[in-house]
């Protein structure tokens, strides 16, 4: 009997190969934060393209989607073909199933950014603005921005608390989208006006789709964490036990 089947002992030469298995994961790792910091830019553009109704710039954001689209790909695929040539186990398997899930939200936040991009040519380029609307988008956005940055920090840094945080950041963001529908609905009888406030209206629903979207990263931040996957409500409570770490 070899020494493998008497003690579970590693097979000659796959010790060798952990260190590079690491190696690929944590690059892998970089490469799918990298694509927060991506589409974290094309929020900011998309932020701004709203603010001015600039459609240009909204033009801008729909063709630069590719490059997102790309990093989500190379990704992808690289867990994947680590897969292929590896048996990760325990924690290892755990963050490569987290990495699967994360980027493909990061992707999903990419393609709100052009939802909302798409929405902006539609009214013209001088829409009847309502200032109190592009007000609350503003503030929306913002917070959107900043749950973004958060959910990379978090899951960056295994970070619990900062991942159940975006819990509360969503539910400020869920009564802002409810105050932009009221705001719109109250455009008065000019259709113009309440054309254009319905694309506002699904502008904020893109936006609050970003946040979710940051607040289920955090939700795999407590799955490598913990090892327990659970979604996040408000009254979430991680249970946290010794030797879960593993």
């Amino acid at each position: 009997m070899s020494s493998s089947a008497q003690g579970g002992a590693t097979a000659p030469g796959e010790q060798d190969l952990r260190p590079h298995f690491h190696q690929e994961l944590a690059q892998l790792e970089r490469q799918a934060l990298g694509a927060i910091d991506i589409v974290t830019e094309q929020l900011d553009r998309t932020l701004d393209a709203l603010a001015r109704q600039d459609v240009e710039l909204a033009r801008m954001v729909i063709a630069d989607d590719d490059r997102l689209d790309g990093r989500y790909l190379e990704v992808h695929q690289g867990i994947l073909s680590l897969l292929a040539r590896q048996t990760p186990v325990a924690g290892d398997l755990r963050l490569v199933a987290a990495l699967l899930h994360m980027i493909m939200h990061v992707e999903r936040m990419g393609d709100q950014c052009v939802n909302i991009a798409k929405l902006i040519p539609l009214s013209g380029h001088e829409p009847p603005v309502q200032d109190d609307v592009l007000a609350l988008l503003g503030r929306m956005g913002a917070l959107a921005r900043a749950a973004v940055a958060q959910c990379k920090t978090a899951f960056a840094e295994r970070n619990l608390p900062a991942a159940i945080d975006l819990i509360r950041q969503d539910g400020e963001i869920n009564k802002l989208n409810r105050e932009i529908f009221n705001a719109a609905l109250a455009a008065g009888d000019d259709p113009e006006a309440r054309e254009w406030g319905t694309y506002m209206v699904l502008a904020a629903r893109a936006i609050e789709r970003i946040a979710d979207n940051a607040v289920d990263i955090g939700e795999q931040v407590a799955f490598v964490v913990t090892g327990l996957f659970q979604e996040f409500s408000d009254t979430y409570r991680p249970a946290i036990r010794t030797g879960m770490q593993a």
